[in-house]
């Protein structure tokens, strides 16, 4: 991410800097295509960032970024074959770092779709029940939290791929802010 947000650059104009930061990573991951692996990112307080390294700060352009802005800082690739609750577990991070979001791609069903969910299935069997089920939805979810608790989720339709159509809300994935806000513990 190379600079700070703003309505210019194509966003939306959002209620914080939390929704801002999500909808910011949202459209940087739009631009890479789908099909992508999950990606970290580190959320750092835009105005510490310039005061504490200006030259880093003059570089991602925030020369003029206000008090509680956020600038996203993707982090190195996730490690393939482990498993992301378990990779989250792993994470500890430095104080500069105000919150962190995560990007995944997912297969999404309607409500009501569980009903029709084979008995004992197993977690094999029920993702390639999801796979298949006609009515599915593939999804990208930007999941960001903050150390004190506030959360925000971006969700993007595969096939409605614009910006305006981007859903945004803090409980759209609880599940998920819930395991990225157990990084702070």
């Amino acid at each position: 991410m190379s600079e700070a947000p703003d309505t210019a650059a194509g966003l939306p104009p959002a209620a914080s800097p939390l929704t801002r930061a999500a909808l910011e990573i949202d459209e940087y991951s739009a631009g890479l295509g789908w099909d992508q692996p999950a990606r970290l990112f580190a959320l750092v307080d835009s105005a510490r960032l310039r005061r504490s390294d200006p030259k880093v700060a003059k570089q991602l352009g925030l020369q003029d970024a206000p008090e509680g802005e956020l600038t996203p800082v993707l982090q190195d690739e996730l490690p393939s074959g482990m498993a992301l609750d378990e990779f989250l577990g792993t994470i500890a991070w430095p104080d500069a770092v105000t919150g962190c979001a995560l990007v995944v791609e997912r297969l999404m069903l309607p409500p009501g779709a569980e009903k029709s969910r084979p008995a004992n299935a197993n977690e094999a069997q029920i993702a390639e029940w999801v796979a298949n089920h006609p009515r599915r939805q593939e999804v990208r979810i930007t999941a960001a939290v903050l150390r004190d608790g506030k959360k925000e989720t971006a969700l993007r339709l595969r096939e409605k791929d614009l910006a305006r159509e981007v859903l945004t809300g803090p409980d759209l994935v609880p599940g998920l802010t819930r395991a990225l806000l157990a990084t702070f513990a």
